[in-house]
């Protein structure tokens, strides 16, 4: 007959971990009851609902104050930088562009609904100008389809040197940028947007990859993550948006704080007219070798083209398929 194994001896060092939840409550589980001081549950509760109680992490109002921006900065940076890495993004092209330029369809339904407006009132100024805008807006929509085109084309692109795909990464608004995230969208590779928190309501585009999309409160962290693993800039016609980005750039190369990338101006006819650059080198307040910072482009091919063999001029081939495993 076999004997039952005896249990081991335990010291008090040995006993056995205690449950997570304790048989006896520890004094503060409960109030000061109102038997002993009446007065006592009130005041517990008006403590309980100061804003001084609230657990740091949870109190949005000390969050927000002047003295915690450097908090705040930091938040902004680790979560977008974190959520890259999770998806591995090591490379990036940056699209900027324009947010009033849509698709051709739309920009013809719009210029003909403006057209229509005009008819009804040739001598209404407002018209008049608005009629000039849509079909300025309609002859420009042809650069949504660049956009597309070039980064669809970039559905396999990898850098050959460092190794790791290549994402396409834009401020994932509409427009040109929505371009941009729909060529990889339809290619079926990741692409990213960097959203800014603006006080009023908008939407990011549909086309950007679900958790790649992330929302800013400080520009100054938006732009440092649109240049972090950017191993190029292409600027569409914009406005605001897109001259902060590109002359932000342009800066931080000319003044060689980041290394040299290759920036491609899509379209001449805009570009040339929007910034004089040769009345800056005649002026004397930029230097001739600045112009050469930037080429111009028309076409899909002529941006890849130019990305392409301004690294294969370096030494430093981008553009290849995935190594295989």
């Amino acid at each position: 007959m076999k004997k039952s194994p005896q249990q081991p001896h335990l010291t008090p060092s040995q006993d056995p971990l205690p449950p997570i939840e304790r048989e006896t409550p520890l004094p503060w589980h409960a109030p000061k009851n109102a038997d002993e001081d009446p007065s006592a549950p009130a005041r517990v509760q008006a403590i309980l609902d100061s804003t001084e109680y609230r657990q740091a992490d949870q109190d949005m109002d000390f969050l927000r104050e002047d003295n915690l921006r450097t908090v705040r900065l930091q938040l902004d940076y680790l979560k977008t930088e974190f959520g890259l890495r999770a998806h591995d993004i090591r490379h990036t092209i940056v699209v900027f562009g324009s947010t009033r330029i849509p698709e051709p369809r739309a920009a013809q339904q719009h210029a003909e609904d403006a057209s229509r407006q005009l008819a009804q009132a040739p001598d209404n100024p407002e018209f008049v100008q608005a009629n000039a805008v849509a079909q300025r807006i309609l002859h420009k929509s042809r650069y949504y389809t660049v956009a597309q085109d070039f980064t669809a084309s970039l559905g396999d692109a990898w850098d050959e040197t460092e190794g790791g795909r290549i994402a396409i990464i834009t401020g994932g608004g509409p427009g040109l940028m929505e371009a941009a995230n729909r060529g990889a969208f339809q290619a079926g590779t990741k692409s990213v947007g960097l959203n800014i928190n603006l006080p009023f309501e908008q939407y990011p585009n549909p086309y950007l990859t679900p958790g790649l999309c992330f929302q800013l409160h400080y520009f100054a962290l938006r732009k440092l993550h649109f240049l972090h693993r950017a191993r190029a800039l292409v600027a569409f016609p914009g406005g605001f948006g897109t001259f902060d980005e590109l002359f932000e750039t342009l800066t931080l190369v000319q003044t060689r704080k980041i290394e040299p990338l290759p920036i491609v101006l899509v379209g001449r006819e805009f570009w040339s007219r929007a910034v004089d650059f040769p009345f800056l080198v005649e002026e004397g307040v930029i230097d001739p070798e600045d112009e050469h910072l930037f080429r111009y482009a028309e076409t899909a091919e002529e941006i890849r083209d130019h990305i392409a063999g301004w690294y294969i001029e370096k030494g430093r081939p981008l553009f290849g398929h995935p190594k295989q495993e």
